[in-house]
């Protein structure tokens, strides 16, 4: 049991660090509120689900190909660009609190997360590194169904945080008044072009090799 509880503290350590998933999850959860921050980080996590399966099955290294990472660091770039911009475009109307709230849906918000975490390369890099670790770790040592019940405990701790953020950006939205809430999502949209940069900058680098 005390193994399984490290793999969850694992999973929320893996998911604490400051980045555009977050960011994108306070940006939803002033706008629209609990369930749409909740839905980016689910979206995220199905994405990281899907890196774990290919990570257990050995097929992974194709994702690291230059070509590959060519073309997920152009993806990553446009779709976090888009989404800062949007961000910020609609920051005006959280100065109103009657201002209409530009429409979306749910499964907009939940795609968002779910490109995000795919056509991040450094996240592909990131599970292969630290998944990839645990599985040449564990496999000597326990059986397949042990495995998968560590691998669960990982999102376990995903998903506390992914609830943990939601709860942030809702009690963001309904304790802080609204310039603080613009000021909020100007530096989230911000902080999510520059890691769009960022992507776009990494990826103009391969393609110059």
């Amino acid at each position: 049991m005390n193994t399984f509880f490290s793999y969850v503290l694992l999973g929320l350590s893996l998911s604490a660090p400051v980045g555009p998933i977050n960011a994108a999850q306070l940006n939803r959860g002033i706008h629209y509120g609990f369930l749409h921050a909740w839905l980016v980080g689910l979206g995220a996590m199905i994405g990281d689900l899907l890196f774990m399966l290919l990570i257990y099955f050995g097929v992974a290294q194709f994702l690291t190909t230059p070509l590959m990472k060519t073309f997920l660091w152009l993806f990553g770039f446009f779709i976090l660009v888009y989404t800062g911009i949007e961000s910020i475009a609609g920051a005006k109307k959280t100065l109103h609190a009657n201002a209409a709230v530009p429409a979306t849906t749910k499964g907009k918000s939940f795609r968002t997360g779910f490109w995000m975490a795919i056509s991040n390369p450094l996240n592909i890099v990131f599970w292969l590194g630290i998944y990839g670790a645990v599985l040449a770790k564990t496999s000597d040592m326990y059986s397949n169904q042990q495995l998968l019940i560590y691998s669960s405990g990982i999102f376990i701790g995903i998903i506390l945080w992914d609830v943990f953020m939601a709860g942030v950006a809702t009690s963001f939205r309904r304790f802080f008044k609204s310039r603080a809430l613009y000021v909020i999502t100007i530096i989230a949209g911000i902080t999510l072009i520059g890691f769009g940069i960022y992507f776009g900058y990494e990826a103009l680098l391969l393609l110059m090799e």
